[in-house]
């Protein structure tokens, strides 16, 4: 079995903010995860990202916000996408951004 891409898809928040979503299933998981996704999301801001879940290998599943990495718990790739989603709003909020 190959990898199967399942998201692979850029959305618009505004004139200046950007999400990219890209989530594959994988025969085996990745180097660091116990599952068998491999994804990268990521909230971009006047061309800088400023809000990034992936799993490269070696590295497992974390996120990056606020200039820091921590170690991200993944579940399910519906949860993924809506605690990224969260993330995407709190970071707004936090930094009135439209």
């Amino acid at each position: 079995m190959k990898a199967v891409e399942l998201i692979c898809t850029r959305v618009a928040y505004s004139a200046l903010a950007f999400a990219e979503l890209a989530l594959w299933r994988l025969p085996k998981s990745v180097e660091g995860s116990l599952h068998k996704f491999k994804y990268r999301l990521a909230y971009v801001v006047r061309g800088e990202c400023v809000l990034r879940y992936d799993n490269e290998g070696g590295k497992g599943d974390h996120r990056h916000f606020g200039g820091k990495e921590r170690a991200y718990v993944f579940t399910t790739p519906e949860q993924l996408i809506a605690d990224f989603q969260n993330d995407i709003a709190r970071w707004n909020h936090e930094n009135s951004n439209p």
